[in-house]
């Protein structure tokens, strides 16, 4: 509700929610569609949605004046559907592609690419068809024939698990081995390098495109890059390149995405639309709304008429720590009374643990390394983890007995060590497989020019 002046306002001229309206203040016009005010909103300012899709809040006072625009007919919105502004009428949501556009899946599973508006409160939620995304992109029917649009569920990316990363990956397999040319999934951006990671290593042998997009901002916001990620996707789905990866913008403006390996992406910033960046590699390609490609990297797997093997053996309860200084060792001893199965640490530098500190994690992980793993990975993200430079690191990897997760993310190394433990309890077998690359998680040297990319 706004203020009671406004709201009377509003009742004398018979303005409703949805109705296009124009308001006078200061010399200036502003047209645009009534919203509702947010739960927060400032009740003394009227929100108009512009035709930019952007919202704009005009505080009312003396000499504001509000009347029905003349420009267009005003929208018919009912009072009880005030809040459901926004939403996709269901009459255009028929969706038609052609059949001679080669065949991919559709799998949607929330996140911001799959919200909209909520003009009540200015937050975001989830769309109630996935076919609103369709409506919102036609350049796709021009790419692909989206023949199955397949939803295992709708979250948000942050209430993801490993579970959750089974029902895609089982999806995904069919429908490559059933005949798709390719599979794009909608993903919220939050834990997107995750799944992306946990796929690579679900779907062995994989044979065609499995793209991951998402957008960080909502579909129906002016600025979104819902839909060139969408396109952009679309066009890695039918390339020749067989991996899993995800597509985003790869600037901040509209000129083109970047197609980068599961188990080598990661997101680096919350809120810019080029925040997923590559991490110790190089972009598998870059990709131009208009099809055009630039395969950057030259290790990357073709596409081939090999049938995708699905591989989804995962021990979920696995331990992501960070060492710090001044960090007690004994949150490894509480996780391991809880049964956890195995650790991924975040060690600093090339994958230092408090050593000769008052509370070294040195005597801890020895009392269990014998019978749980201990993956480091570098917290600098960047770079690799070296088990022989410093005396420190010797004594953690060599006489302690964890093992050196390379130049893997910690993300990363927290999917494979789930994976790995999925397959095997001997603790020569987990090493071995964990300095085993299986999907390019771990690169043979770093390139300098992969650097921030």
């Amino acid at each position: 509700m706004y203020a009671k002046r406004i709201e009377s306002i509003l009742k004398r001229k018979k303005l409703r929610i949805g109705d296009r309206i124009a308001v006078d203040k200061d010399g200036k016009r502003y047209e645009g569609l009534l919203m509702p005010r947010i739960e927060m909103g400032d009740i003394n300012s009227i929100v108009l949605k512009l035709d930019s899709g952007y919202n704009m809040g005009i505080r009312f006072g003396p000499g504001v004046k509000i009347q029905k625009s003349r420009s267009t007919e005003p929208q018919d919105v009912k009072e009880e559907e005030q809040y459901e502004l926004g939403r996709t009428k269901k009459e255009l949501l028929k969706v038609s592609f052609d059949p001679k556009k080669p065949p991919v899946c559709l799998i949607p599973t929330g996140g911001t690419i799959a919200s909209r508006v909520d003009y009540r409160t200015g937050a975001v939620h989830a769309v109630s068809d996935p076919k609103e995304l369709l409506h919102n992109v036609p350049e796709l029917a021009e790419i692909v024939n989206v023949k199955e649009i397949v939803t295992p569920f709708t979250k948000m990316s942050e209430d993801m698990d490993s579970h959750d990363w089974k029902a895609i990956a089982e999806i995904a397999a069919r429908k490559l081995n059933s005949g798709d040319h390719g599979v794009i999934i909608t993903h919220g951006t939050d834990t997107l390098h995750f799944t992306a990671a946990a796929l690579s290593f679900f779907l062995r042998n994989l044979s065609k495109p499995v793209v991951l997009t998402g957008s960080q901002r909502s579909s129906d916001r002016g600025s979104s890059d819902a839909g060139m990620n969408l396109i952009c996707a679309a066009r890695v789905a039918v390339s020749d390149i067989a991996e899993v990866g995800i597509c985003m913008h790869g600037s901040p403006d509209d000129s083109y995405c970047l197609f980068l390996r599961g188990t080598k992406v990661r997101k680096m910033h919350t809120s810019r639309r080029d925040a997923f960046r590559p991490i110790n590699d190089l972009p598998l390609a870059k990709v131009w709304p208009d099809g055009r490609m630039d395969k950057i990297n030259p290790d990357q797997k073709k596409r081939t008429d090999k049938r995708t093997e699905l591989d989804i053996k995962f021990e979920p309860d696995i331990a992501m720590l960070k060492a710090y200084p001044g960090s007690d060792p004994a949150v490894i001893d509480y996780h391991v009374r809880r049964g956890v199965r195995g650790f991924v640490i975040e060690g600093t530098g090339l994958g230092h643990v408090p050593t000769f500190a008052k509370k070294s994690w040195i005597s801890i992980i020895k009392k269990h390394s014998e019978h749980i793993p201990f993956v480091v990975a570098p917290q600098t993200l960047y770079g690799r983890v070296n088990p022989d430079v410093y005396t420190n690191l010797r004594i953690l990897f060599h006489e302690a007995g964890a093992i050196p997760g390379e130049d893997m993310l910690p993300e990363t190394a927290y999917v494979k060590l789930g994976w790995v433990l999925g397959h095997t309890k001997s603790m020569e077998k987990i090493r071995e497989m964990m300095l085993t690359n299986y999907a390019g998680e771990i690169t043979k040297r770093s390139l300098p020019e992969s650097y921030l990319y």
